[in-house]
């Protein structure tokens, strides 16, 4: 065990006491469910940056970083997904959420054959991931009203989408050689 993997763990652990908050029925409680999920992507940014800068990598941590982020990610859009119920929510979280399911399996699936370095990060995955998350805290500290940040919340979760389905692109191009390839028969 090391900081980076604590923190992460703890992101993991930190997703019941959000949803608790997000469904408690106080005036502060949406305020509340969003301090928790910002906390928990600051200590997705920070245990990266302490893994990289203590040189405390880890297996385990490479496992469970991205399964924390994908499922406080998914946690929120389907938590807002109820609340809001509207298309300008669910059909960009439709969107994420299928995204991260077929990059993660064509990941995996690139890595059998020895060939995962083609669907690595990108820089677009990081604006993307930046709009999602600024719009995710903006829905989550507000009620389901068209207010100005709730419409700037559903603006950017739009551009997350649509940036989910171009870096999503990316991916299948990348990996296209080896989707396409047919079989030699012996």
């Amino acid at each position: 065990m090391n900081i980076p993997n604590i923190l992460t763990i703890l992101r993991v652990l930190l997703i019941p006491v959000f949803i608790l908050l997000f469904y408690l029925p106080f005036t502060w409680s949406y305020l509340a469910a969003s301090a928790v999920f910002t906390f928990a992507a600051v200590t997705d940014w920070f245990d990266g940056y302490l893994a990289r800068r203590l040189q405390q990598s880890t297996p385990f941590g490479a496992f469970l970083d991205p399964v924390a982020d994908k499922l406080i990610v998914a946690v929120a859009l389907v938590l807002l997904v109820g609340e809001h119920a509207n298309l300008w929510l669910t059909l960009p979280a439709i969107i994420i959420i299928g995204r991260e399911i077929m990059v993660s399996a064509l990941r995996e699936w690139m890595a059998e054959l020895g060939a995962r370095a083609q669907v690595a990060v990108s820089n677009l995955g990081k604006w993307k991931t930046t709009a999602q998350m600024v719009a995710l805290v903006l829905l989550l500290a507000n009620p389901p009203l068209l207010t100005f940040w709730v419409i700037l919340g559903y603006a950017l979760l739009i551009v997350a989408a649509a940036l989910t389905l171009w870096s999503m692109t990316q991916y299948l191009l990348a990996a296209w050689p080896h989707l396409s390839a047919t079989v030699e028969k012996k």
